[in-house]
């Protein structure tokens, strides 16, 4: 476990580098494995197979003196060495002595108790095998060893090692330098230049990371923007009141009727306050949890409790809510919230319906969803901003939401809502009119008691 241990507390600085190391130290543990297993493959299979052929070698010398005497031994052993090019074969009797030639050559044999014999002595090889009663020995001095040597294939090591080096540095390049292009990107991002993106092709795990980081980059991007917009409306929002304050501030104390000037005072103190509990519940919406405090909600109960809260509100502008449909189903989410989505879209209609006119409220229950559908008979909304109607601080008429007390803030609060049950909002023309709908996923589960 040291050497591990050694790998993992190296302050590597390059991936490159760390790569190639990986790669080198596994291509020689694989060079260690397999001489060992050559080694084993040698010792197990090739030598006992040799072992045989001095065997035979040796049974077909006996045959040979015995059949033919000394001359068909002789012309045996000459037959050998023309096979076995650069060798010379000798049957020796037990004590060593050349049964051809009777000259002692004990020196071919092993010590006792040995039966076989590879080795080299005096710039030979010499292998010997004693027959398997112990009268004769077979000797043969001169053959190459059967065994290769390690350095015999050293310039192969050295051309795997190169190949493998070149493949390491060409996978190092296809994982390193796109991590790096990665890393560049984040770099660029952290330092402002919310626009950079990861090009990527890639099915892999790096480009995996690259459309992570593209999908972040996209959402902090537009999480900023819409911060530095909201900033920017906050602080125009704040302008004119505050103007007007400071305004109602010296008239209060040079004029004569100090009510009315106190009266203006407070009217846009309550504009302020409205302002900044909107923007607080923007902010709760976004920056908290996705639905806290969660629970099993009838929709069809809240739409009713808001209609009865507003309805007040709607006849003192001279119109009226109508109520249609049905709505026994449970969503699971926040009540305040979605209470909150309802009565903004709903205060909305009120503010811009005219005199006598009728606030149509529809509610039904759709493939799994709650449907509900709050309409108008105002003036609508231009073609080109039904798209932005659900923006913080956006208005149509910029003097007439102004004069009507309105922050800009309610249908983008209705929508954040929404959005975070899952839900979706639209709004459209209704000719004349607007109309905007609201769907919220549906559950399963009992209501409560």
């Amino acid at each position: 476990m040291y050497f591990p241990e050694r790998l993992k507390s190296y302050p590597m600085k390059s991936l490159y580098s760390g790569v190639l190391l990986a790669m080198v130290i596994t291509l020689s543990l694989s060079f260690l494995v397999f001489h060992v297993i050559a080694d084993r493959v040698q010792r197990k299979s090739i030598d006992p197979a040799f072992e045989r052929i001095d065997e035979l070698e040796l049974e077909s010398a006996r045959g040979a003196l015995a059949g033919g005497g000394p001359r068909a031994l002789k012309s045996y052993l000459n037959s050998l060495d023309r096979v076995f090019t650069g060798s010379t074969h000798y049957l020796l009797d037990a004590h060593g002595a050349d049964v051809l030639t009777g000259k002692d050559r004990a020196e071919f044999l092993p010590p006792v108790p040995r039966t076989e014999w590879r080795t080299h002595a005096n710039g030979h090889y010499i292998k010997a095998q004693r027959a398997s009663d112990g009268q004769y020995w077979i000797a043969n001095t001169g053959l190459s060893e059967s065994r290769p040597h390690l350095w015999t294939f050293l310039p192969y090591y050295f051309l795997v090692l190169g190949a493998t080096l070149l493949l390491c540095w060409l996978a190092s390049v296809g994982v390193v330098s796109p991590i790096r292009r990665v890393a560049a990107s984040i770099a660029l991002f952290g330092q402002g230049n919310l626009s950079v993106r990861v090009n990527t092709r890639r099915q892999d795990e790096i480009g995996q990371l690259g459309r992570s980081f593209n999908q972040m980059a996209e959402r902090l991007e537009q999480l900023i923007e819409s911060e530095r917009r909201l900033l920017g409306d906050i602080s125009h929002e704040l302008r004119s009141p505050l103007a007007r304050l400071k305004f109602a501030i010296k008239l209060a104390r040079t004029s004569a009727d100090s009510k009315s000037a106190l009266d203006r005072i407070e009217r846009d103190v309550d504009r302020i306050a409205s302002l900044v509990a909107d923007i607080v519940d923007i902010n709760f919406i976004e920056c908290g949890p996705v639905v806290e405090g969660a629970g099993i909600v009838r929709v069809g109960e809240i739409i009713n409790e808001v209609v009865r809260d507003c309805q007040v509100e709607a006849e003192s502008c001279g119109c009226r809510i109508a109520v249609s449909g049905h709505l026994s189903g449970q969503v699971i989410g926040n009540r305040e919230l979605l209470r909150r989505a309802v009565e903004n879209v709903l205060r909305n209609a009120i503010r811009y319906s005219p005199k006598h006119s009728t606030i149509d409220v529809c509610i039904a229950e759709d493939s799994g969803v709650a449907a509900i559908a709050i309409r108008d008979y105002g003036p609508g909304v231009p073609e080109d901003a039904l798209t932005h109607i659900f923006d913080p601080f956006f208005r149509v008429d910029e003097a007439r939401d102004a004069m009507s007390g309105g922050s800009g803030l309610g249908l983008s609060i209705a929508k954040q809502a929404v959005q975070v049950h899952h839900g979706t909002i639209t709004a459209e023309n209704a000719s004349p009119g607007l109309c905007v709908k609201i769907t919220i996923p549906l559950c399963t589960a009992p209501a409560p008691n």
